[in-house]
């Protein structure tokens, strides 16, 4: 058993690693706000432990094992989101806090029964993979809404760097998965998109925003 620390150490380098490939000791540090000296200090820990490969000065790794763990992690979070919002009814924008609580709780036959009330959803309320029960997780390729063309429309499938300001927001939108996106035109200045959707004749979508959603072509 890990502690809440090392727990959110390997979450982080795990989803680092799906996002950049290759994660740095410096990259670490900054998505955990934690400095340097005690981010080093924990690979060597965890490296030691034999889920980490940490050498210096050569990108950090998670080995099979720190996979499967982190895997694990992100499961139960992933199921609690799931559950909070289909079972409980909560807002999409609720859950992450609840769900980052959870996911340290070591009960695998309250996470087994979850997942089977739940139907066994390969997918959470945001549209993230949830990993499986060997913490493998399947990864669907889509396009980011700010990279398609005037033109296209396309199915909103998943949100990434979501936070609950940001569903807050999607919810004033009226964006929801599932909503299908005309895109009408896009500035040339500063990328951003006028669209259609749902009633919604023209609405601007800035290209902040678009970054973060991810679309399934029509």
């Amino acid at each position: 058993m890990h502690s809440y620390t090392e727990e959110n150490y390997l979450k982080a380098l795990f989803n680092l690693a799906n996002e950049k490939g290759e994660v740095s000791a410096n990259e670490l540090s900054k998505r955990l706000e934690i400095k340097m000296p005690t981010v080093n200090s924990m690979m060597k820990k965890l490296a030691e432990k034999k889920l980490v490969h940490y050498e210096s000065y050569k990108p950090l790794r998670l080995t099979d094992k720190g996979k499967k763990e982190a895997g694990l992690i992100i499961r139960k979070h992933r199921l609690t989101e799931m559950f909070l919002v289909q079972v409980m009814e909560f807002g999409w924008e609720q859950v992450h806090e609840i769900a980052e609580q959870m996911e340290h709780l070591h009960a695998p036959d309250f996470f087994e029964k979850m997942d089977a009330m739940l139907g066994y959803p390969t997918i959470d309320p945001h549209g993230s993979p949830i990993p499986d029960k060997s913490g493998k997780i399947s990864w669907k390729q889509y396009d980011k809404l700010s990279d398609c063309k005037a033109g296209d429309t396309v199915k909103l499938s998943a949100v990434i760097n979501g936070t609950d300001d940001f569903f807050k927001f999607l919810n004033s939108r009226g964006l929801q998965l599932g909503v299908k996106i005309k895109i009408k035109s896009i500035e040339v200045f500063d990328k951003s998109m006028h669209v259609s959707y749902l009633k919604k004749a023209n609405e601007t979508l800035s290209h902040t925003v678009t970054e973060r959603l991810l679309v399934e072509m029509e």
